[in-house]
């Protein structure tokens, strides 16, 4: 029977579609591996099963050009993979380094820049700047869920805030933009501000979780105020540092 001619008959097999994926970075400020070694095991410890095998992108952008020269970039790659870490990229590094993680199969990024200083005071007249636009506001979205996120699930609310009408299970893990809303008890992952929102907040009837993070900084359930169970709670970012409070 012939084919119908309408259909196509090289349906796409692939799509490349843009995204939204939030990576930890990890920004190195010594060139000692073992105190990198010793802290990031102390770091990694508080929530293992999180940050096994997660992908990480390494930042070199804070040491001196002297560090830089004397970092021993192979065998920094060598302890981060070792702590079943992932790196898959890097930024800042001398030359010689980023040909290296070129070798690994590690993307090297563009350095984040900063504002330069103000230049010293002279007798010519500064050039005249041009007028940058104002940036567009972000139209801030909520994005209701209202059955219970199970374990292995992974939710994300892109541009705006998260509401949760049930169970966010152990294993599961919710991920906004903006503020995180739990009307029931939280008992996995839950990330607010992840694109860099330190004044997101998160807000539970009852914290179980085993981790939450805002902005990038996180903390683990150990050593959780057990008066607060069942409780209804806010978590905000505070002095870098998170702090939960009933409400």
């Amino acid at each position: 029977m012939p084919s119908n001619p309408s259909q196509n008959p090289n349906p796409a097999a692939v799509e490349l579609k843009s995204g939204s994926i939030t990576l930890p970075i990890l920004k190195v400020h010594t060139v000692d591996i073992a105190e990198i070694d010793h802290q990031l095991q102390q770091k990694l410890g508080k929530a293992p099963e999180f940050f096994r095998n997660a992908p990480i992108i390494i930042d070199l952008g804070e040491l001196a050009d002297e560090q830089k020269q004397s970092l021993d970039f192979a065998a920094l790659l060598k302890t981060v993979q070792g702590l079943a870490l992932a790196p898959v990229g890097m930024r800042g590094g001398t030359a010689e380094q980023q040909k290296l993680a070129q070798a690994e199969k590690i993307a090297v990024l563009a350095d984040v820049r900063t504002e330069s200083a103000p230049e010293a005071a002279s007798d010519k007249k500064p050039a005249p700047k041009r007028a940058i636009p104002p940036p567009r506001p972000i139209t801030a979205t909520t994005k209701v869920i209202d059955q219970p996120v199970r374990s292995g699930q992974r939710i994300y609310a892109s541009g705006g805030d998260l509401i949760v009408l049930a169970q966010v299970s152990p294993g599961a893990e919710i991920m906004a933009d903006g503020n995180i809303h739990v009307y029931g008890p939280l008992k996995g992952r839950a990330l607010a501000g992840v694109q860099g929102n330190l004044e997101a907040r998160i807000y539970c009837s009852d914290l179980q979780a085993q981790l939450i993070a805002i902005g990038g900084n996180y903390r683990t359930n150990e050593g959780e105020d057990d008066s607060l169970k069942g409780k209804l709670v806010q978590v905000y970012l505070q002095d870098d540092a998170l702090v939960v409070e009933s409400l």
